[in-house]
């Protein structure tokens, strides 16, 4: 398999899952659009921590959005 071949399984996966294609019902993507519309999947605007975790100060910060978030 080359790369081509993968993109486009990966495109048509996507495009199955978001409802794109016929063989997934509006159900699925109104279970999609809910589930990303909880406010569990929010995030808070904080400011910049110059680098280091807002959690764990001694650590640097990867952007997990851990902080931003309720932590589920």
């Amino acid at each position: 398999m080359n790369e081509d071949a993968l993109r486009e399984m990966v495109r048509q996966a996507v495009a199955r899952r978001l409802g794109a294609d016929d063989g997934v019902g509006g159900r699925d993507r109104q279970a999609m659009t809910e589930l990303t519309a909880h406010m569990s999947h929010g995030r808070y605007p904080l400011p910049d921590s110059g680098g280091q975790c807002l959690i764990e100060p001694a650590v640097a910060c990867n952007h997990c959005g851990y902080c931003q978030s309720h932590g589920h």
